[in-house]
């Protein structure tokens, strides 16, 4: 079979430690270069890297092909994408791809526009695959002709390669397996042809996706499926409030339950071990822990809101500004004065968080979960464990979702499943289970936020000046990200999407505050776009309505210098029927539009508003992600960023009583009801640029667009998230 040594190679140790900091922190002593992943254009030349098809392409004598996989699927479908771009350069039958997730291996299979890192995020998956498998397929392909060549005595120009098979104008044929071996042997050739566009068969086709079968017959193994022989089951009781820690544990009642193997503490908590997942849930709620909250974060968040609210009245960090926004507004002919504030919010991923690690005979660690950040994971469990990272080895698994929890900067309930095995000496595998309830109520949260805009207008109705101001915790400081993604105390995950807006503001100034509190945050799908994109989308439709303009008319006017965003919003307005009378009385069009992670995504949202509520009848999408790899996985994207959005829209939040979280499942959080799902109806910008991302570009133009609809239908401006629908009462 067609397979060379490199991938069976130990993962290099040269990633060193600082040492472990308090509470079971670890310090990583190497930098993240995330710079990429947060905008894939003008990143580094993508196209220059060698081509690997040993790293990527594992024929097998029966004929099968499997690619290997990089990056964590966690219900986006890039095994799909990425399977694709291979197979279409290497001309295999799409009947015979089969797809497998590659080991942690930063120096074969790190992201190309994260740097030295293995891992999934920011909508890169496909962005930074598309030379690197296209590579892999060409050269492959060329190994394996030059192999039936030899075989056939013919030169290597006159064979052909179709779904799979390899022909020559004498009539002779051969299938892949046939060749892979001998092609194992040949030169890897660096710079082999590409497919024109032209040439595609796969790519932009819409193949069946790869996951659907083992997803639908329950074949698939997600990490919660692990079993391994003598496996036993630990869950943790963490404290109730952020910043805590065990002072004394009474385990007497649990330890003496049977079927409970033993407890521990942890540096996060005390762990129960047991023999099922049941009897240690019982066993947790036998223990009797004493908790020291000297440094818990003990403040509720409308407090913490409140203190957010004061920050913003004092002058803050400048991410961007030109010209004297001061000065504009104050000679403004109209000024708009507006505040938003955005509550924390849980990622509440279908599948729980879990992981398995097992002591293996070698002397080995196998660690089996859905990794997401595998440099990272690896690294922390090695350090937890004290081992080196060459002797832990990563089986990433399916993930039934993440939307960046999984990818935790210090990898922590990795850490905390290393700590258990460590503390209990590796006896057997531990499968580490956090329950809903635990994810919820103790774990990361989208930061919650606030922010203050002014503007003014001319007396043409123009833009004249715009003064805004942001509040929020920082995602970045404190972690190993800081050193790429912080400049001058300014997290650029807090204000993407604002400071560097497309719109041609004559002058301006966005400030920054970094808000202090004991609330653990973390990236929620689309990050800062979350709510920067929302902020900007009302605020300049507020304008459109107080210069007069139509709203999409207005931006266009705004955005001379953006071709890729006024052709998804000219898309999106098209196909909704923009520029007519609302449909019916109390039923009104809103839209917004956005670009994040180097793709351009508008929609119209259809609304049904008044007292009874809010009802989002229809949305429209356009979106422009380059290359359209497989259009029905995009659509899917596009389709599922409404669903994952709506709740947040309507009526999720994380609130917190004396630092207590108050929703712990989804009684009270709940996710977007079939009811509730709008129809959705995506068109795709055709493009021949390379491919950027749609994971979670999809997610910051949904509440825009649906609070602009709200206005429309309604007359009433409902800025905050989530709409505030008891206003709606009597409109």
């Amino acid at each position: 079979m067609l397979k060379l040594d490199l991938t069976d190679a130990p993962v290099p140790s040269r990633r060193a430690f600082l040492g472990a900091a308090a509470g079971g922190a670890v310090l990583l002593a190497f930098r993240l270069d995330l710079r990429g992943a947060r905008a894939a254009e003008g990143g580094p030349d993508l196209s220059k890297g060698p081509a690997q098809p040993n790293a990527f392409v594992r024929i097998a004598a029966d004929d099968t092909v499997t690619v290997m996989i990089k990056h964590l699927d966690m219900g986006q479908g890039n095994t799909t994408g990425l399977a694709t771009i291979l197979a279409d350069e290497l001309d295999a039958d799409w009947a015979q791809i089969r797809v497998a997730f590659a080991p942690a291996d930063a120096k074969l299979y790190n992201n190309m526009l994260m740097g030295p890192v293995q891992g999934t995020g920011g909508s890169t998956a496909i962005a930074n695959s598309w030379f690197q498998l296209r590579k892999a397929g060409a050269a492959a392909r060329a190994m394996l002709v030059a192999a039936a060549a030899d075989s056939w005595g013919v030169p290597a120009a006159e064979i052909t390669v179709a779904k799979g098979v390899l022909s020559h104008k004498s009539g002779k044929q051969g299938r892949f397996g046939e060749f892979a071996g001998a092609a194992a042997a040949k030169p890897v050739p660096q710079e082999p042809r590409l497919k024109s566009p032209a040439e595609w068969t796969l790519i932009g086709k819409g193949v069946p996706r790869i996951d659907s079968v083992a997803k639908t017959d329950g074949s698939a193994i997600y990490s919660l499926d692990v079993r391994r022989p003598g496996q036993v089951t630990a869950l943790v009781a963490h404290p109730p409030r952020f910043g805590a820690s065990v002072r004394r544990v009474d385990a007497e009642a649990a330890q003496g339950m049977p079927g409970v193997v033993a407890v521990v503490t942890i540096p996060t908590g005390v762990a129960v071990i047991a023999r099922d997942t049941w009897t240690a849930m019982k066993a947790r709620e036998a223990l009797r822990v004493e908790w020291d909250e000297s440094a818990a974060e003990r403040r509720s968040s409308d407090a913490i809101l409140a203190e957010y609210r004061q920050t913003a009245t004092t002058p803050g960090l400048v991410a961007s500004q030109a010209g004297d926004a001061d000065a504009a507004i104050k000679g403004a002919a109209k000024v708009i004065e507006a505040e938003f504030s955005f509550p924390y919010l849980a990622h509440a991923a279908m599948e729980p968080l879990n992981a398995t690690i097992e002591r293996a005979a070698d002397g080995m660690f196998d660690v089996y979960a859905g990794c997401q950040i595998q440099t990272i994971e690896q690294a922390v469990v090695a350090a937890t464990l004290g081992v080196t990272t060459d002797k832990v080895r990563l089986h990433t698994q399916w993930a039934g979702g993440s939307f960046g929890r999984r990818a935790t900067p210090g990898a922590d309930y990795f850490a905390e499943a290393a700590a258990i095995v460590k503390a209990w000496d590796g006896k057997a595998p531990v499968h580490l289970v956090w329950t809903r309830e635990d994810d919820m109520a103790g774990g990361y949260y989208r930061p919650q936020v606030y922010h203050t805009v002014k503007a003014g207008l001319d007396a043409k109705g123009q833009v004249a000046g715009w003064r805004h101001t942001m509040v929020g915790k920082s995602i970045m400081i404190g972690s190993p990200f800081e050193a790429m993604l912080v400049k001058n105390g300014i997290d650029g995950t807090t204000v993407e999407g604002a400071s560097d807006t497309p719109y041609g503001l004559p002058a301006y100034r966005f400030e920054v505050h970094n808000g202090r509190e004991g609330v653990p945050v973390l990236w929620w799908r689309s990050v800062g776009h979350t709510h920067t994109a929302h902020v900007m989308e009302v605020v300049i439709d507020e304008l459109a309505h107080a210069a007069g303009a139509d709203p999409v008319a207005y931006r266009l006017s705004l955005l001379t210098r953006a071709p890729r965003l006024s052709g998804v919003l000219r898309l999106a307005a098209e196909k909704a029927g923009w520029g007519g009378k609302n449909p019916e009385k109390g039923r009104g069009l809103g839209v917004a539009v956005h670009q994040s992670f180097g793709s351009y995504v508008a929609m119209v949202a259809d609304v049904s508003a008044g007292e009874s509520g809010v009802k989002v009848e229809r949305v429209i999408a356009a979106v422009d992600v380059g290359v359209a790899v497989n259009p029905d996985v995009i659509r899917a994207q596009v389709e599922g960023a409404v669903g994952f959005a709506l709740s947040s829209v309507l009526r999720n939040r994380i609130t917190l009583k004396d630092g207590v979280v108050q929703e712990t499942n989804f009684d009270t959080y709940q996710p977007t009801r079939l009811t509730e799902m709008p129809r959705v109806e995506v068109h795709i910008v055709p493009s021949d640029v390379p491919p950027t991302g749609i994971g979670e570009p999809g997610v910051p133009v949904l509440a825009p667009a649906i609070s602009n609809a709200v206005f429309a239908a309604t007359g009433q401006r409902l800025r905050s998230l989530p709409l505030d629908l008891s206003s709606l009462r009597g409109a």
